[in-house]
């Protein structure tokens, strides 16, 4: 029991120190984002043009300049520092908060006393007495927090703003408590300078230590090990979307702090853009909004996932490493057409078409975790309506949504090019599922028949060529279209590189996948055409069922190697290797195999009963050359092959009396063979 309480309370420790590594870090970040938003050289031009320009401030403006950029390295210093490092950073920070609130009370207190200017003894006006008592659990409650953050039990450190009440107890003048509570603030402030100087040398200290630590992880690791280990131990993507919420927000707060009147459904649509366009304005809400809507479409994903197999889908992929393509997605777009530097509205319609894109990218992450699924679940036989029902109503939601959205963009948006790569994307994912509620139906057809659908394979096939066609011609369209932007409009480095990466991976590597494919099911059909058929006798005297399905053979084709498969099974193996699935023989085709189709096919136990032959003394009956070229004891095309069987015990064939037996001309005999020899 004791274990378990340990337990709990380490895991719970853990979830506190990553909830703390996370918080602590995100006023760093904001403060980037207001240094990046503060312009210094137009501040000062406007301190120039209003009264202010006598100001001395002005006449340190590089001074101010310099402050600026050391506010950045503050910055990231405070971002990169060490979880301990900066927990003891804010614990002194609120420690000063506390004794500068501790002498706010003094101060209030001395300035209410000053008003009434009673000096009498305060047990005898009620007032005064409320007031000091106020006062005196106020500064009592500061001097303990102060020494509990402080951890110590020095509790007179913190205890300077006390001494105004104390003099104010022993009937001090009111002119004399003014100067006391000035004494007690310059002695704070005296303190809080020492334990500064104290100090010193601690931020040299830690630098010196974590330069060397940062040295020996490059020489060991690498460069690319010291960036992974800072991105996992600083959390960024949850940092930045924890930023990014922040701002989000304080803005939609701010909206309607000073709005009395509720918004309509199109109002607040619009507040929603115009958000979202605020909190990205800098770089870095703009990271801050990529690794939002990453975790977003994560959850989204996730969820379908849950939805489809319930548990099981964290059991069987606990990562989950998807998402990020939807946030990439978005930097791209933003980087590319500079989002940032547009006006709001302008970036709150231009961010509207980005998201679209976003939404139609995330639909098509959900399909590709449906589609193995839903065709599993219908080739599995499972009787479960409820597993059934979640699979097709996803699909039936992947099919409507996709066109919902490309009407509702037909209906706000004025039709560009980059508009119709959205609808067009939205009717692909739509087409291809409807294939897979085509291809879902077939089995489920297959599954009330109780026997194979014909050309089955060939169906799913046909469907999803045609699918990967139309895929195939949208992405040439869109190079077409970059390559015309590019050539007789505006060029961009940016713009190049997108346009080549698409070209790439979009264009090139899709043809040569399906160029591949066809290739691969070309072969294997005329491999399947190469072999022969199997009469209704020697389906009899077999009398097996197909060792890839299962199934009862009505019909089959038999392998050089005399093993009978479906010849629709024996195909969709030969898709992937091209070797017989029992004994892993390489199938050849018909010009090169001699003897199939008329001829009868060899039986698997033709070399056993040759060297029982031999060892009789009787002529052995003729076989295929094992090379494939020639019969051993017969001939073709008048080249006689005259391998000597003299050296029968070893099972070979002497290659300078075999010229039909190519390059090595031994055939090796396995143990069993040689046994029986």
């Amino acid at each position: 029991m004791a274990e378990v309480c340990s337990k709990k309370n380490m895991a719970a420790k853990e979830k506190l120190e990553a909830v703390l590594n996370v918080a602590l870090r995100v006023p760093s970040i904001m403060l980037l984002d207001v240094l990046y938003r503060w312009d210094v050289s137009s501040f000062f031009q406007q301190i120039q043009r209003s009264s202010l320009s006598n100001n001395p401030l002005f006449q340190y403006k590089y001074l101010a300049l310099n402050m600026h950029y050391v506010g950045y390295i503050l910055s990231v210093v405070l971002l990169t520092l060490p979880r301990q490092h900066l927990v003891q950073l804010y614990l002194y920070f609120l420690t000063a908060l506390l004794l500068y609130a501790g002498h706010q009370i003094s101060r209030d207190y001395v300035r209410s006393e000053l008003e009434f200017a009673y000096e009498g003894p305060m047990y005898l006006e009620p007032l005064s007495m409320n007031r000091f008592t106020t006062a005196l659990i106020g500064q009592l409650v500061v001097c303990t927090l102060c020494s509990c953050v402080m951890k110590t039990k020095q509790i007179w450190l913190f205890s300077a703003h006390m001494l105004p009440l104390l003099a104010r107890l022993c009937l001090v003048p009111l002119e004399t408590i003014v100067i006391i509570n000035k004494f007690a603030m310059i002695f704070t402030g005296l303190e809080v300078l020492y334990f500064l100087g104290s100090n010193l040398l601690v931020p040299y200290n830690l630098a010196k230590s974590a330069y060397r630590e940062l040295v020996q992880v490059v020489e060991v690791y690498g460069l690319l090990a010291l960036g992974m280990s800072l991105w996992n131990q600083l959390v960024v993507p949850v940092l930045f979307m924890v930023f990014w919420l922040v701002l989000f927000a304080l803005q939609i707060y701010s909206y309607f702090s000073t709005r009395d009147q509720p918004a309509s459904r199109e109002r607040l649509l619009f507040l929603f853009l115009t958000s979202i366009a605020e909190c990205c304005s800098t770089p870095y809400s703009l990271l801050g909004l990529v690794f939002t809507v990453s975790f977003v479409a994560l959850g989204v994903l996730t969820l379908c996932k849950f939805y489809l197999q319930g548990y099981r889908a964290f059991m069987n992929d606990p990562a989950m490493n998807r998402g990020m393509t939807e946030g990439v997605t978005l930097l791209i777009l933003a980087v590319q057409t500079g989002l940032i530097e547009l006006q709001v509205v302008h970036r709150a319609f231009l961010l509207s078409i980005i998201l679209f894109i976003v939404v139609a990218s995330i639909l098509q992450s959900m399909l590709e975790i449906a589609d193995p699924i839903v065709l599993a679940l219908g080739a599995s036989r499972d009787k479960s309506l409820w597993k059934h029902f979640r699979a097709v109503s996803l699909c039936l939601f992947l099919l409507i949504f996709p066109a919902y959205m490309a009407y509702m963009i037909c209906q706000f948006f004025h039709m560009d090019f980059w508009l119709l790569i959205i609808i067009s994307s939205s009717i692909l994912t739509s087409l291809q599922v409807l294939g897979t509620l085509f291809i879902y139906v077939l089995f489920m057809v297959e599954e009330f028949r109780k026997e194979p659908v014909e050309n089955m394979d060939d169906v799913i096939y046909y469907v999803n060529g045609t699918y990967r066609l139309l895929e195939f011609l949208v992405a040439l369209c869109v190079v077409a279209y970059g390559v015309s932007e590019t050539i007789f409009g505006e060029w961009t480095v940016m713009g190049s590189m997108i346009i080549f990466i698409h070209s790439y991976y979009n264009v090139w590597l899709r043809a040569q996948l399906g160029w591949k494919s066809f290739l691969l099911r070309r072969d294997a059909v005329n491999k399947i055409k190469s072999l022969p058929l199997a009469t209704k006798e020697q389906l009899e005297k077999h009398n097996d069922i197909c060792a890839i399905c299962y199934q009862d053979m009505k019909s089959a084709v038999i392998t050089p190697c005399s093993h009978f498969f479906h010849a629709g099974c024996l195909k969709k193996w030969l898709y992937v290797q091209e070797t017989c699935p029992l004994c892993h023989c390489h199938l050849k085709n018909s010009s090169q195999l001699p003897g199939l189709g008329t001829e009868p096919v060899p039986q698997p136990h033709a070399r056993a009963e040759q060297n029982v032959a031999l060892q009789e003394g009787t002529e052995p009956p003729a076989q295929e050359c094992p090379r494939g070229t020639g019969m051993q004891d017969g001939s073709r095309d008048n080249n006689e092959c005259t391998a000597s069987r003299s050296d029968s015990q070893e099972g070979t064939c002497e290659p300078k009396e075999c010229p039909s037996c190519a390059k090595d001309g031994a055939v090796e005999v396995s143990p069993e063979e040689k046994q029986q020899e």
